[in-house]
């Protein structure tokens, strides 16, 4: 997800185990995500790092017109974290978006749903996001997909492959029944 890999430049994440019991680490304020194990206190500086990204967010959109997507989120998340650690930082200085329709599925949504309270008016624009994704299939002279797991980002990426008939060639890799 996209909080993880900026949380992860904040404070460490661990390595754990997909069996730990969850009432145990709640109890030790130790957050599971898989098998990686976050320090609830690492949510906190998250959001004292992020708040203030999204009111310089809200300022240029409030005057200089900034259309923010998620994708343009995720770059300038990954410019404000300047570390070489973080996938979302070499996306950002290699100009590679990141596109995320479901952008608000974590802790990056409840902070942006806590900042609407604070200082409202953000806006993402998803619609932005799909044009340029899909724009990026039908132009391609080949396209390749590979794909680890299932769910919103699969679709979104077979989807935009539809728009030109499909794909040349894809693997799927998931552990669905």
């Amino acid at each position: 997800g996209i909080e993880e890999d900026l949380i992860k430049c904040l404070a460490p994440t661990y390595l754990g185990d997909f069996n730990l019991k969850g009432e145990d680490l709640r109890k030790g304020a130790i957050n599971r995500i898989g098998n990686l194990l976050v320090p609830n206190n690492n949510y906190c500086m998250f959001e004292d790092w992020l708040m203030p990204i999204l009111d310089q967010m809200l300022l240029e959109q409030n005057t200089m017109g900034m259309k923010w997507t998620p994708s343009k989120m995720i770059a300038r998340l990954g410019k404000e974290i300047n570390n070489p650690e973080s996938v979302y930082y070499w996306a950002y200085k290699n100009n590679i978006p990141v596109f995320s329709p479901a952008i608000t599925d974590g802790s990056l949504g409840d902070m942006i749903y806590f900042h609407s309270y604070k200082k409202p008016g953000l806006v993402l624009d998803i619609v932005e996001d799909i044009r340029l994704v899909n724009c990026q299939a039908v132009f391609a002279k080949r396209t390749g997909l590979i794909i680890l797991g299932g769910g919103l980002i699969k679709h979104h990426i077979a989807n935009a492959n539809l728009m030109r008939n499909g794909a040349n060639y894809a693997v799927y890799v998931n552990t669905a029944q």
